[in-house]
């Protein structure tokens, strides 16, 4: 997959295209895109106005962008005081993909523009990670390209109707820790979603049963920064789409359940020079590290409570964290430790690379990778020095100070990073932070079961 759109094709190319595809049956392409907060939007088009589409691009109201799960509309800005004005879609045809599942059907990317100005549509999560790309040559003085590898889990739920969710969680056997086979997925979820995704061409490397009952990971390759979005974006609306053929409900929320664990979203970035020279690595560096890398570990812990409303960025997100969850909630950093926030994996050479263990599935796979690269640029501007690793098995507050435990603390803190905002953009973070307070008011309001169970047979 290309990681960075061609514009507008000529009628030509696009012209060529349709007659790629009307000659392997393909009659329809689905143009997607995402949303704010990560949802697939998107259109099918018939093959033969492909070509309309990509010359006049497919329109949709600009409040796509600020539509909640459950289908309402939060007044931010440029949406429901502007009239609800459109955006231009423009597909991406270096990203068609055949969808295995779907015979006849292509998949690709769209980016959204301002039909008036030409310009990527402000709350656009593709341009945003594009912006932070760009920019990285402000921030330091060499051509340096991020490397890229995402790593998520989910749950696979089975209909339960008349339980309190009507999902729980498939496949329930415990202790299938890391294990692969029908012991842990008696369905054979993992292998066929595996062999789909692999069709899929988006990079799966391999899979596994995770830590509770119904849940797994998958990982995929490594890549350049957009190329790296584009492929976990995809995956989990693929992983998504297919368990809805199978009947179930794959769920990339951060902890769906109680009583089990969370999924997490972890990302493992590098930086790389013109000549492909990975620059964390340093063998006569302190831990086999570079300064530079040093710095980019000391940006991410700087800028990790701002960090936090981006990489988990539901109200739910904030129930996955806790002592002896594996889910980090101090700032904190570790050679080969899994405890902290930032881990450093054991490889060096062209494999040196740190693991930001923060984020949760639930994270728009875009804003993850901007937020986390902008704090390592701003890292390489100011040359934060981190401090001294965690030694041993972490989650001592005596030790590193806490990330913010609430999605309200953590928006505050983004808020207030004016570093960060100022390099993500003024425009998409005022879109973002009216989104999400929205979201916590609607929290607020809302009676759940336990107040119900708590509460209701006694008071």
């Amino acid at each position: 997959m290309s990681g960075a759109s061609s514009g507008p094709r000529r009628g030509g190319a696009v012209a060529e295209t349709v007659e790629n595809l009307r000659s392997t049956g393909t009659d329809v392409v689905r143009v997607v895109y995402p949303d704010l907060i990560g949802v697939d939007r998107g259109r099918d088009v018939l093959v033969g106005h492909l070509p309309e589409a990509c010359a006049h691009g497919l329109s949709f109201c600009r409040a796509v962008y600020h539509t909640t799960p459950r289908g309402g509309v939060v007044p931010v800005a440029g949406g429901l005081d502007a009239g609800l004005p459109d955006i231009c879609v423009q597909p991406d045809l270096d990203t068609l993909k055949p969808l295995p599942w779907e015979p006849g059907v292509a998949w690709c990317l769209g980016d959204s523009v301002d039909p008036l100005t030409g310009e990527p549509a402000p709350e656009s999560p593709r341009a945003l990670l594009r912006r932070v790309i760009d920019r990285a040559g402000a921030y330091t003085d060499d051509a340096l390209s991020a490397v890229v590898g995402p790593e998520l889990e989910y749950f696979l739920c089975d209909a339960a109707p008349g339980t309190p969710s009507g999902w729980i969680p498939y496949g329930r056997a415990t202790g299938n820790v890391y294990s692969a086979g029908r012991r842990g997925d008696p369905d054979g979820h993992l292998l066929r979603t595996l062999r789909q995704l692999d069709r899929l061409g988006i990079g799966v490397i391999a899979g596994n049963h995770e830590f509770d009952g119904g849940q797994f990971e998958i990982n995929l390759g490594h890549s350049g920064a957009l190329d790296a979005a584009d492929r976990a974006f995809l995956f989990k609306a693929a992983v998504k789409e297919t368990a809805r053929h199978e009947g179930r409900l794959a769920t990339f929320m951060a902890k769906p359940f109680n009583g089990l664990g969370g999924s997490g979203f972890h990302v493992h970035l590098s930086l790389v020079d013109a000549a492909g020279r990975n620059v964390f690595d340093d063998p006569d560096g302190t831990g086999g590290l570079s300064g530079t890398a040093r710095h980019a570990i000391g940006g991410v812990l700087r800028h990790a409570p701002a960090l936090a409303a981006l990489l988990n960025p539901t109200v739910n997100s904030y129930k996955r964290f806790g002592p002896d969850t594996l889910a980090p909630w101090l700032i904190d950093w570790g050679l080969d430790n899994r405890s902290a926030m930032v881990r450093v994996p054991p490889e060096r050479g062209p494999g040196t690379r740190l693991e930001l263990r923060l984020g949760d599935a639930s994270a728009n796979p875009y804003l993850l990778i901007a937020g986390t690269l902008a704090a390592v640029l701003l890292g390489l501007r100011d040359r934060p020095e981190p401090p001294d690793p965690l030694a041993g098995y972490g989650y001592d507050e005596a030790v590193a100070p806490r990330l913010p435990g609430t999605l309200p603390e953590a928006l505050d803190a983004l808020a207030a990073d004016e570093a960060l905002t100022g390099l993500l953009g003024a425009e998409f973070v005022r879109a973002f932070l009216t989104y999400k307070r929205d979201e916590i008011d609607r929290y607020q309001h809302a009676v759940t079961d336990w107040e119900f169970g708590e509460y209701a047979f006694l008071i």
